[in-house]
């Protein structure tokens, strides 16, 4: 089912994952993709580099009154959200990732549960809301579909990044509450569930050695490319997977298996 002509708006996408999926979106798919940054010349930069349909905002997932008014002012100019995809997530901090969950000051955590967890959240019942109003104003049309971002530990547990762990854990719970609650407007919500993806953030903050210990962890014995990423996004935002809501998809090459 082609998302041509859609409209995704894909949070923090102006680098990393979040940057590939608004390329791939765009160029490969035909989307209209609003190109989300904190900082509004960043996201209108990004947008020039991609070939296709794109629309550049300043959005901020921690600020609610920013989220409603761009989701206010999107639907005027554009029209409605077909696709969300939740993907800003606080930047890697390498100190706090290394310290133990007893170690980690309360204001600490906070500042991951307000963008990882809190962000999905906000953003996500700004849209819905605008998905529940489309749905009754045309039967015919599907209300959307939302994909959110999270990571394999947020299932397996782990003994680093505790606050990213505990936040992203409540990202897939939000998913199924959505699924659950908002499937009779034809909402459907997905998790994706990401291993080592080759990031700024991931890849180039490990030395050698400890790039190798992540690969090797793998079925695959690689690194995840964003742009694989992107490719399942696309697939699962369509209709072939109509039938299919409320699912965390594990993308890590093989080191999962459930």
């Amino acid at each position: 089912m082609s998302l041509e002509n859609k409209n995704i708006l894909i949070s923090g996408s102006s680098r990393g994952i979040g940057y590939e999926m608004a390329k791939y979106f765009a160029e490969i798919c035909g989307s209209m993709v609003i190109v989300c940054s904190r900082n509004i010349e960043n996201a209108k930069k990004v947008s020039e580099f991609i070939n296709g349909k794109t629309y550049a905002i300043e959005l901020d997932v921690t600020n609610t009154n920013n989220i409603n008014y761009c989701i206010a002012d999107l639907s005027k100019k554009i029209g409605k959200i077909d696709i969300l995809i939740n993907n800003a997530g606080y930047r890697f901090d390498k100190e706090l990732w290394y310290k133990n969950l007893h170690e980690i000051e309360d204001d600490r955590f906070m500042e991951i549960i307000d963008v990882d967890l809190m962000g999905s959240i906000r953003l996500s019942k700004a849209v819905i809301t605008q998905m529940i109003k489309s749905e009754n104003e045309h039967k015919n049309k599907r209300g959307g579909v939302i994909i959110n971002i999270s990571s394999t530990p947020a299932l397996s547990g782990h003994i680093e990044g505790s606050p990213y762990t505990i936040a992203k854990s409540g990202v897939i719970g939000l998913t199924k509450h959505i699924a659950r609650e908002y499937g009779i407007y034809n909402i459907r919500a997905y998790t994706l569930a990401l291993g080592n993806i080759s990031t700024d953030a991931t890849y180039y903050s490990m030395d050698d050695k400890q790039r190798s210990r992540a690969e090797e962890e793998t079925s695959l014995k690689r690194w995840g490319k964003p742009e694989e990423v992107a490719k399942i996004a696309s697939h699962i935002a369509t209709d072939d997977f109509s039938y299919s809501t409320g699912n965390t998809i594990i993308i890590d090459g093989g080191t999962i298996m459930i």
